[in-house]
C-alpha cells in the first residue's frame, strides 16, 4: 500500500503500458521471480513524462558500470536502510544477494566499521554512502582522499551518482509510504537504521 494509488494498467496511456511491460520483464530477469508491477512505478505514472525521464535516467545509471557490482550493491543498500525505505530495503537486499553479498554482511551492515565481515574498500564505500545520506552531507576531505586511493575519477563519479540516486529513490518511496514488494520475504535483510549524527563516517575507524 502507499499513500496514493498507482495508475492501474487499464487506465494507463499506451506509453505507460509499454513501460509497465518493460519493468515487469526487467524485474523477472533481475530477481528470478515473476515480475510484480508494484512499488513506485505505478505511482510515478501519474506524471508520465517524469516517469519516462526517470526510466531513462535509471537505465543510464545501470549501464556499463566500472565499479564492482558488490560494492555498488552495498552502497545502495546502506543508503536505503538509513532512509527507512521499506521497498528499497526489500529489493536492495535481494539485489545484494544476487551481487554476492553474504547474509552475514547484510546482518552486520549496521555495524560495518566493527564487523570482520567487511574489508577496507567495502568500509570506505559504506562510509561514502553514510556520509552522503546524512543531512547535511558529511563527506570529509580525508574520506574523499582515501577513496581516491582505491578508485579513479570515473569510478568515483559512478559511486557518488549511485548513492545520490538511491537518496532520490528512497526519499520518494518513503514519502509515499511505498512498502515492501516481497522480494526478500523469508530471507536475510539489512535492518533499518535511521540516520543520526553518530553515524557520520570517521576515517580513523576505517581499515
Amino acid at each position: 500500500m502507499s499513500r496514493i494509488d498507482g495508475v492501474p494498467k487499464q487506465k494507463a496511456n499506451p506509453l505507460v503500458r509499454v513501460i509497465y511491460r518493460l519493468v515487469s520483464h526487467e524485474l523477472r530477469k533481475m530477481t528470478g521471480q515473476r515480475g510484480r508491477l508494484t512499488g513506485d512505478i505505478p505511482v510515478r505514472a501519474h506524471r508520465p513524462r517524469l516517469l519516462v525521464g526517470y526510466g531513462l535516467f535509471e537505465k543510464a545509471v545501470a549501464s556499463k558500470p566500472r565499479v564492482d557490482e558488490h560494492l555498488r550493491a552495498l552502497a545502495v543498500l546502506k543508503s536505503a536502510v538509513m532512509q527507512g525505505c521499506e521497498m528499497c530495503q526489500d529489493i536492495g537486499s535481494q539485489q545484494a544477494r544476487a551481487a554476492g553479498i553474504r547474509d552475514e554482511q547484510m546482518l552486520d551492515l549496521y555495524r560495518y566499521r566493527e564487523s570482520e565481515q567487511f574489508d577496507q574498500t567495502e568500509r570506505l564505500v559504506l562510509d561514502l554512502a553514510v556520509g552522503m545520506t546524512m543531512t547535511p552531507v558529511q563527506v570529509s576531505d580525508e574520506l574523499f582522499a582515501a577513496l581516491q586511493a582505491h578508485f579513479d575519477d570515473g569510478q568515483l563519479v559512478e559511486l557518488v551518482n549511485l548513492v545520490a540516486v538511491e537518496n532520490l529513490r528512497s526519499r520518494f518511496n518513503a514519502t509515499f509510504a511505498i512498502g515492501s514488494t516481497g522480494f526478500s520475504e523469508g530471507m536475510a535483510c539489512a535492518r533499518m537504521e535511521p540516520a543520526t549524527l553518530a553515524q557520520a563516517p570517521q576515517l580513523a575507524e576505517v581499515g
